[in-house]
Order: C-alpha cells, then structure tokens, then sequence
C-alpha cells in the first residue's frame, strides 16, 4: 500500500514527481485540441472552426459532471490509501466506477436531447453555424461514455499516486486523434463530423487502455462483475466532495456559456477569433490546473495519514513552482502570439482580435497560478464548497463585467478578454483569506478519526 504514498519526505519532489505527469497529460491533451482546430480552421474553413469553438461551453457542463464527481471519488480513495485501508480502497473505488458510468450513459442521452434548444436560444448561435454546431455536438456527445469512464479510471490512479499512467494514455489518444483528423478533414473532407468522430474513437482507446492497464498494474483494482455494486453510503461520500466541484465546473461553463453569448453576438469573426484565443488561454492555465489536482491528492493522503501539518510546507513550494511556470508559458504566449495565430488560418480581422486576446490574458492569467492550486488543498481536505463558491463569484464578476461594458466607451468589445482581471483578482483575495485564516483546517481532525478507525 506505500507504492505512490506523499506522506513522507520532501514534499515538493512528491508534488513535482507527481504533478509532472498531469501537466504533459493536459498538455498532449490541450495539443491534440489545438490540432483540432488547426485541422477544421485550414481544411474546412472559418465557419466550421467557430462552429466547434462554439460547442465547447455547452460541452463542457457534461465533462464537468465527469470530472467533479471522479475527482470526489479520487479524494476519498486517497484518504483511505493514506490510512493503508486496502478494503476501503477497494470498494469505493469500484462504487465509483459504477456511479460514473451510469452517469456517462445518462449524460449521452441527455446531450443529444438538449442539443438544439441550448445552442438556438440559449446560446443564440447564428443560423449560418447552426447546423454545424449540432452536428459536432451530437456525435461528441455519443462519446461521453468514455470520458466518464476514462476519468474515472484516472482518477482512481491518481488517488494511489500513479499519475505517470495518465500521460501514457492521453498519448495515445492524442496521437490517435491528430492522425484521425487529418484523415477524416482533409483527406476524406468530413468537416466538423470527422474532428466529432475522431474525437470519440480516441477518447475510446483511451477509456479501454485505462481499463485494461488498471487491471494488469493494481490486482487491488481487479474488479468481478459483481463488485460493480450500488453502496449508497460510498456513493454518498463521493457526492459529498465531487457535487460542490461539479457544480463549480457547471457554473463556470454556464458563466462561460453567457460570455460566448455576448462573443456571438459581435459575429462569425469575433466567434472565430475567441474560439483560437481560448484555445491558446488553456496552455497558460495548465500549470495552476495540475497543481490543484495534484494538491487534492497529497492534501487527501496526508489527511488520512494523520499529518496534516506538512500541507502547509507543501503550499508554499507549490505556489513557487506554479508561478515560475505560469511566467515563462505567459513569455512564450505573449512573445510569439502572432506567429501562433498563423496556424489557425483566421481572417485578417479575426487575427487582430486573437492577438489583443492572447496578450491580455497572458498576463492576467499569471493571478491564477497563485491562488488555484489552493482549490485542491480546500477539497483534499473536505471542503470542496468553498472553492465553488470563490470560482461561481469571480466568474458571476467577470459575466457582469461583460453584459456591463461589451458597448461602452470604455473597454468595448474588449472587455471580452479583460474581464478576467476582475473575477480573478476577486478569487486571489477571498482564496488566500480563507487559507491564512485557518477555517480550512476545521472538522480535518475528526476526518482522521473517521478514516484512521476504518482500517482497524
């Protein structure tokens, strides 16, 4: 039970063997997306690339009930791993896979479903994109299934302190769907449905090689079909801390779903240029990203193992190592932003845009890598609310900023990409007040009892 543990040594080596591979993990991940968009925005136009940009708020309130309630599953195996409960580990770990793939098949339906009315009226797309939008939506959504299940598989991994595998895996998707775009979309011409089906067959290997590999590497993890049981009360745990972070996930993405409203209405070229900003806005956000899940984990293993006073040493290097990586990726971005824009093949108005678009938020985003990593702290150690709450107010900021000053005279149209500096320097005050503060740490002594006594 020691293999993966982070309750000794120096934490910071723990923190960066661990977050390493995360963060190449986002970054094939953001790579393979990024391709994705090169493909669609050279091969199939503008139009289809604002389509597929235009899909991905609405998209990603389904992927956040995947990745709140995986990552609330991952905060309790990790608890009962540092405590060295084998039986407990077992057993909510395959509660939660049951959960989550229950959920996965739910989600497809329900995606599909809603399809129409989301992008027609709740996100006004114009009728020009329309029928793209849906199109690469509803194949999209016919591959939740996988992603629910892939994250729950790697959430689980991560809980034991394998993170390494992650990144084999999303290589494998990565390659797959770079090598099945360029097929599907410019060889076969397929569009905006070949980057949808190229998506779904590679989130599909990487669902079954997570599968498979979680089975060869953990005999712990080797699950007969009728271990696949419903246990309310493991359930219950896992809703406990994954619930508030999927409703915060769900809330940004409706937040960011109000601020695409107000992207589409300024038209097709600003959609255009938005959809290439965001794409290049998540790079910078990956280092703060991966600490935050890397945090969640160490916090929840020093928690069951009763050592709760090395998260604070834990923090503090984190912050340091977050920034310094957050700063040279804002370099870069900022730097070489016009050449990276070449890439997408943008009109010259839409390329105007994008530039302004990247150089503010290369420096805007530096607030957050010294704040969100702090989120994964607050769930590892039960208080997975208080990050929704401070990620739903800096976000409700930013939509206001946006509904407020998109046609004053004084930011205008560019208020789409200045908002942050509200909502976010709002989230590095309330964040860092909550964690001198202390109240964090309140109710972490009885969770130790709690998770200690279990493995007697």
């Amino acid at each position: 039970m020691r293999q993966g543990t982070m309750t000794e040594g120096t934490p910071w080596k723990h923190i960066l063997r661990f977050s390493m591979p995360v963060l190449a993990g986002s970054l094939l991940q953001q790579l393979y997306n990024t391709v994705d968009a090169v493909v669609v925005g050279n091969f199939a136009g503008e139009d289809a690339l604002s389509a597929v940009g235009t899909t991905g708020s609405f998209a990603f309130l389904f992927l956040a009930i995947a990745i709140g309630f995986s990552a609330g599953n991952g905060v309790v195996v990790a608890q009962y791993f540092g405590a060295g409960d084998k039986k407990k580990v077992r057993s909510n770990a395959a509660t939660g896979i049951l959960f989550l793939m229950i959920l996965g098949v739910i989600a497809a339906i329900l995606g599909i479903i809603v399809a129409f009315p989301a992008y027609k009226y709740m996100l006004s797309v114009s009728d020009e994109l329309l029928d793209m939008t849906l199109l690469y939506f509803r194949i999209y959504a016919i591959g939740l299934i996988f992603q629910y299940g892939y994250n729950i598989f790697s959430a689980i991994l991560r809980a034991v302190g394998d993170s390494a595998a992650t990144l084999y895996f999303l290589l494998i998707s990565s390659v797959m769907n770079i090598g099945l775009d360029l097929l599907f979309v410019a060889v076969f011409h397929w569009g905006v449905a070949g980057a949808a089906i190229a998506t779904d067959i590679s989130q599909m290997a990487s669902f079954f090689a997570a599968y498979l590999y979680m089975r060869w590497k953990y005999p712990l993890f080797r699950f007969n079909m009728n271990e696949y049981r419903w246990n309310g009360k493991e359930v219950a745990k896992t809703v406990k801390v994954g619930l508030p972070i999927s409703l915060q996930l769900i809330v940004v993405s409706f937040g960011l779903s109000f601020i695409q409203r107000a992207v589409n209405e300024f038209g097709p070229t600003m959609t255009a240029s938005f959809t290439v900003g965001q794409r290049i806005e998540m790079y910078l956000n990956l280092p703060c990203n991966a600490f935050q899940t890397t945090m969640a984990t160490y916090t929840g293993q020093n928690i069951g193992a009763g050592k709760i006073h090395r998260v604070r040493d834990g923090v503090i290097q984190t912050i340091v190592i977050s920034l310094a990586m957050t700063l040279v990726i804002s370099a870069l971005v900022w730097i070489f932003a016009g050449q990276i824009i070449t890439l997408f093949g943008l009109s010259d108005q839409a390329a105007v845009y994008c530039l302004a678009h990247l150089r503010a938020v290369a420096m805007i985003n530096i607030v957050l890598s010294i704040y969100i990593p702090l989120f994964g702290v607050f769930q590892g150690a039960g208080h997975s609310a208080f990050p929704m709450v401070v990620a739903c107010a800096a976000l409700g900021t930013r939509v206001v900023i946006v509904y407020l000053l998109r046609y004053s005279s004084f930011l205008g149209h560019t208020v789409i990409w200045w908002n942050g500096i509200f909502g976010f320097g709002m989230g590095f005050l309330i964040t860092w007040t909550f964690f001198l503060s202390g109240i964090w740490k309140r109710g972490t002594d009885k969770l130790i009892r709690t998770v200690a006594s279990s493995g007697r």
